[in-house]
């Protein structure tokens, strides 16, 4: 049957409604959903490998088990796509990055097996910034695919190392996404696209058989058209894993049988719209406002550390030993970015002293970050002190009058605790704003009942 092209912008409840009441089939949704990846994935340059037989096969076994009376949840019969740093079967995962556009792996990753055993139909791989940035880039076209083109404006960025996905999720090309972030790379991407993306809490998401870059700071997430979704899609991908010796047994459970109820206690660091873009302002006072519906609002100040430094060192001596082979056998030299070669080579020479004193460092902002969280639901701030940057933009430049990154959000990633980002407005050249909601460890369903505070569902781009 010929499906509306409202059915791209569809959340995931929509859709499996649908599917349930057999107003289409899998098949014709993922036929649907491959053939926009095929026509508008390329204006985007968000896709890397469309994998139509895998998405025909695994849709059909989804019609099959539901004449059958099978029903796996939500995600059964649902299509994705996938940042291309998860490795999946016989088919290639490229890491962003040109030398190994051919790089096959024999077995799926773990969240790639878990959404199969949920149901959920694999139709892409999605681009992503070359090794997902770890060795250094400067700007958009860090990608052997191109620079990540925001759905809302195809002359601004997409942003961060997961932009397919993001802008994969807004185009309406996949209903949700599979993303990393280390320091930022599924939160600024869904900021940017003006759509919901959650960062689990560190050891909620197995991370076997995903490119590693920094071991104790990547974390795997959804990229997601509403919160609900996010919830779902956290729920198929949870769990421990016996070969990923960080994840946890803490259980998560989406929709829980008992949502938090207000008043709620909500945090604004002092000072987090001092450096941002006048519409981000406005936009997070605008959400403020809708807080205090519903919740009181504090303002607080966060612990005095070095949290960039912290960080940066962590990550670099991590993502140092992650690419050691890349550096030795000199396939770093073929990378798109030159700036890549560079940073990957002064990495190797951090004194092991600095990781050492960076991580006892790191300790202490975990303590003081679960003492502050203690009195509160949640940290509200903006996602971003921005919108997206034009493309041609110097970001030097671009970025001179704002903060790049919040200190909360870098000491969020350092503390391993779960972030979301939901649209909360339009700013500057019509692009979207964010709100970003911080939350204790393994409290991702508390964050998710927030988020519905503010956004009840999916934004599309004008002109999709």
């Amino acid at each position: 049957m010929l499906i509306s092209d409202n059915i791209a912008f569809a959340t995931i409840g929509e859709l499996y409604s649908k599917l349930r009441r057999r107003e289409f089939t899998a098949v014709e949704l993922a036929a649907f959903f491959l053939d926009r990846l095929e026509r508008l994935g390329p204006q985007y340059n968000a896709v890397v490998t469309i994998t139509r037989d895998l998405a025909m096969e695994q849709a059909t076994r989804a019609d099959q088990e539901f004449a059958r009376g099978i029903d796996r949840g939500p995600l059964h019969g649902i299509p994705y796509g996938a940042k291309d740093l998860l490795a999946t079967k016989g088919i290639p995962t490229t890491w962003g990055a040109a030398p190994l556009r051919n790089q096959v792996f024999g077995e799926d990753a773990a969240v790639i097996r878990r959404l199969r055993e949920s149901g959920a139909v694999l139709v892409a791989k999605l681009a992503m910034v070359e090794l997902s940035g770890g060795l250094g880039y400067q700007g958009p076209n860090a990608t052997f695919t191109g620079p990540g083109l925001n759905p809302w404006d195809r002359q601004a960025w997409a942003g961060g190392s997961s932009h397919g996905a993001a802008a994969a999720v807004a185009a309406g090309l996949v209903p949700f996404a599979i993303a990393s972030e280390t320091v930022g790379s599924l939160i600024d991407p869904a900021a940017y696209c003006g759509v919901c993306g959650l960062r689990p809490t560190y050891g909620r998401v197995s991370r076997n058989g995903a490119m590693p870059l920094s071991w104790t700071l990547d974390k795997l997430g959804p990229i997601c058209r509403s919160t609900a979704d996010c919830g779902y899609v956290l729920q198929g991908i949870a769990g421990h894993d016996p070969d990923d010796e960080t994840t946890t047994r803490e259980p998560f459970v989406f929709p829980p049988s008992r949502s938090p109820q207000p008043p709620f206690k909500f945090a604004v660091i002092k000072g987090a719209t001092q450096h941002v873009q006048p519409t981000v302002r406005e936009n997070f006072e605008r959400s403020l406002t809708a807080c205090r519906t519903h919740a009181t609002v504090d303002e607080i100040e966060l612990p005095d550390f070095p949290y960039s430094d912290v960080a940066l060192t962590i990550f670099s001596c991590e993502m140092a030993t992650a690419f050691e082979d890349l550096v030795d056998n000199g396939q770093v030299w073929e990378l798109t970015a030159p700036e890549g070669s560079i940073g990957a080579h002064a990495a190797q020479f951090i004194p092991a002293r600095d990781y050492i004193n960076a991580q006892r460092i790191r300790r202490r902002i975990g303590h003081a970050i679960e003492q502050l969280l203690r009195s509160y639901d949640a940290v509200v701030t903006p996602s971003l002190s921005v919108v997206a940057p034009p493309l041609d933009c110097d970001s030097r430049e671009y970025f001179r009058d704002y903060e790049t990154v919040s200190n909360i959000a870098i000491a969020g990633n350092l503390a391993g605790i779960p972030a979301l980002t939901v649209p909360n407005g339009i700013g500057e050249r019509g692009l979207p704003t964010g709100l970003m909601l911080v939350g204790r460890a393994y409290d991702e369903v508390r964050l998710l009942t927030f988020g519905q505070l503010f956004h009840t569902g999916a934004r599309i781009p004008m002109g999709l």
